[in-house]
């Protein structure tokens, strides 16, 4: 457990091993107003491909792909943190990691914070969002959902 006090109260924390979890919205706000700050997809080359990517262009960057899981067998990345290391991220800036559902990012989030990146945002609500009552996602939350910027290669 972790205590933060502010003005003069004392909140609990729980350590969830990475900084917290944002919603789509909070993440693309979070990107607008710190220019330091970095996305990084961490879904699959084929969700890249045919699911699409966030488009940042308007806020004149670009998004970091480096998988959590590597397709076709969805083993985890041995090598995600010099994958990570190779885009050229620093330990000190924010990152604010993005997949599917909000599951592998999460997983990713915490690997990075232990590696000493961060701070580690995840964003809960991923790209696709949660199934909906039919089991289809893109429907209910995630990126698309909330009218982001995004694109199909």
């Amino acid at each position: 457990m972790v205590f933060r006090r502010t003005s003069g109260e004392c909140t609990l924390l729980l350590n969830k091993g990475y900084e917290g979890d944002l919603t789509s919205a909070e993440g693309w706000k979070f990107l607008e107003e710190d220019s330091e700050a970095l996305l990084i997809d961490v879904r699959t080359i084929a969700e890249w491909i045919y699911v699409g990517l966030p488009d940042l262009s308007q806020l004149g960057r670009t998004v970091a792909c480096v998988q959590w899981n590597q397709w076709p067998n969805m083993d985890v990345n041995p090598d995600f943190v010099p994958h990570v290391e190779a885009e050229g991220v620093t330990r000190d800036r924010p990152l604010l990691l993005l997949c599917r559902s909000g599951v592998r990012s999460r997983d990713a989030s915490i690997s990075l914070t232990a590696a000493g990146f961060g701070p580690c945002y995840n964003i809960s609500d991923g790209f696709e969002g949660d199934m909906d009552g039919a089991k289809h996602r893109g429907t209910s939350n995630g990126w698309k959902v909330a009218g982001l910027p995004w694109v199909q290669q």
